[in-house]
């Protein structure tokens, strides 16, 4: 099974803090570290930024219920990695094939802006998913924006100006995964066109095309 990080996590005092302020204004929300969702034995991982406010820090499942799931679960859905196209409650009955997805900072951050300590912090949790994924026969590696593909290389101990991120990049690793770079998929990207639903999908063309591959 894979690793999981303690509900109960308190190590960035900022973050922590930051919750309990949270939790106080919406006792209903999560409002604690969110851990990865989908098949236990995927061979895509995906990796996001950090829990949204009212998306996944409310329901407690990764780009559930806000802005950004909508075109992460659509495209899912399109490819066959999910059974329905949109994510809205952590018990909609959504499920993931071959797919699993986390996030480099397990905890909502202000502002949606992790410190560079709490990435580093956090980074343990993620080098430990990137671990059993790797030891389930896991095979490919999306990161969606900088944050998370420098995360990504850091918890498999690689530097990030050996990989330089940019979307629709992919990097052969020395472990023998592959890196597919991506824009994150946030309301910002998508309604400035930065990111549009083509170059999203785009990349899962790429994913797919080498995972049939393999």
């Amino acid at each position: 099974m894979p690793s999981m990080q303690s509900i109960d996590c308190r190590q960035c005092q900022r973050l922590a803090e930051f919750l309990d302020g949270i939790k106080n204004r919406y006792p209903g929300y999560h409002a604690a570290p969110v851990s990865a969702f989908g098949d236990t034995t995927p061979k895509l991982l995906i990796i996001g930024l950090a829990p949204g406010m009212h998306g996944a820090n409310r329901t407690g499942r990764p780009f559930t219920g806000d802005f950004a799931g909508i075109l992460l679960y659509q495209t899912l859905h399109k490819f066959g990695f999910a059974n329905h196209n949109e994510s809205v409650a952590a018990d909609d009955g959504l499920q993931l094939s071959d797919c699993r997805i986390t996030n480099a900072v397990k905890c909502l951050p202000p502002e949606n802006k992790p410190a560079p300590s709490e990435i580093r912090q956090c980074n343990t949790y993620l080098a430990n998913e990137i671990v059993d994924f790797m030891a389930g026969g896991g095979l490919a590696v999306l990161a969606l924006g900088v944050v998370a593909h420098q995360a990504g290389l850091m918890a498999l101990g690689l530097k990030a100006k050996s990989f330089k991120f940019g979307h629709g990049a992919v990097h052969a690793l020395p472990n023998g995964l592959i890196l597919y770079d991506s824009y994150h998929c946030s309301r910002y990207n998508t309604q400035t066109k930065r990111l549009t639903t083509e170059m999203f999908e785009q990349v899962f063309e790429k994913v797919c095309a080498d995972l049939t591959r393999t």
